[in-house]
């Protein structure tokens, strides 16, 4: 294998290592779900030291193909010197643990990211425990049963989740001899999340916050946060603010502006906004509620047509964005027996 130039004709999925930059290679690894097909893990190195930022799922498909690409620019899994992670999910972080495990190398992740890394790392924790919670909030308690089946109540997978080696503040740091990133904190899409921005060579390694394609799901995390949305938004105006760079995702192919794209997900949300104060205006009492009149996915899809964990998503995003119109005053918010009801103001 060689490696191959990145262009907007590539299935960005198709496994192989892609030159993105000089000493940048991207490497899509597959995912082991209906949704999306693939995470993309970037390699830094400079001939001598070698970077991964975002490491994939621990899975031993992803192993393998990861260990091929390197291998394409004369290097293997022991060679990574240091995984720089945007955030704490699954599909980012748990092959950087795996790895470290076997061959040593250094992890780092969002300072912010403790909390639910640490609810992660515990055996005591049950799968989608806090989802179950905020569902309860969101009038959704219909949905407990079948989530409850789809994921049981098992532990959620501690053995894949550790500490990683350095907790990550913002700020310019060395990730080899002659090149420095700034880490710039993005919550929203987890509390901790950040993205590494290259100056000198106008790149955003972006991860999840800013994703060509898709927008990102929000605040799902074992630890959730009041306000995720408004963290997002307000991550996104900070990104739109400092000079563009080529957009690095952690889904989708690499485009030439995360500004353009940043600027068509505010957009989004701020039609989602509205779409979202029209349910309560027609009736709509609660999230689930709300989340029912809506529309999904490019489709318009609805509510009910979802599996049950992209359901949980989509109720948990609707609170989010009814939370926002609370706190921008179109809306108003009580709750009674443990759920919280919406109305105009």
């Amino acid at each position: 294998m060689e490696p191959l130039p990145e262009t907007s004709s590539n299935d960005w999925t198709e496994p192989g290592i892609y030159t993105v930059a000089p000493g940048v290679y991207r490497i899509p690894l597959p995912l082991p779900n209906d949704g999306l097909k693939a995470v993309n893990v970037y390699a830094v190195t400079n001939g001598a030291g070698l970077v991964l930022i975002d490491s994939g799922w621990a899975l031993d498909e992803a192993r393998t193909l990861l260990r091929t690409a390197l291998r394409a620019i004369g290097a293997d899994l022991g060679d990574i010197g240091e995984f720089l992670i945007t955030h704490m999910h699954r599909d980012h972080y748990t092959q950087a643990i795996a790895l470290r495990r076997e061959f040593g190398g250094t992890v780092a992740l969002g300072k912010l990211e403790e909390p639910s890394v640490q609810a992660s790392a515990n055996p005591d924790t049950r799968v989608m425990h806090a989802q179950g919670r905020l569902l309860i909030n969101s009038g959704a308690e219909v949905l407990l049963d079948e989530l409850a089946s789809t994921f049981g109540a098992s532990p959620q997978g501690a053995r894949d989740y550790e500490l990683p080696d350095e907790w990550l503040v913002p700020g310019s740091r060395e990730v080899l001899p002659g090149r420095d990133l700034e880490i710039v904190h993005t919550p929203g899409h987890t509390a901790g999340h950040v993205v590494f921005d290259d100056p000198n060579a106008g790149l955003l390694f972006s991860g999840d916050h800013v994703l060509p394609h898709i927008t990102p799901s929000i605040g799902f995390q074992p630890e959730p946060v009041e306000l995720p949305l408004r963290d997002y938004l307000d991550s996104l105006r900070l990104i739109r603010e400092r000079p563009d760079r080529m957009l690095l995702p952690a889904h989708g192919p690499v485009t030439t502006s995360a500004h353009a794209r940043v600027d068509e997900l505010l957009a989004h949300h701020d039609e989602r906004l509205t779409a979202t104060a029209e349910t309560v205006a027609a009736g709509a009492s609660t999230a689930f509620e709300s989340a029912g009149a809506l529309g999904w996915t490019r489709r318009k899809r609805a509510l009910a047509d979802l599996d049950i964990f992209n359901r949980t998503l989509a109720v948990l995003e609707t609170a989010a964005h009814l939370d926002v119109l609370v706190l921008k005053g179109q809306l108003s918010a009580t709750e009674t027996d443990g759920v919280r009801h919406y109305s105009t103001v």
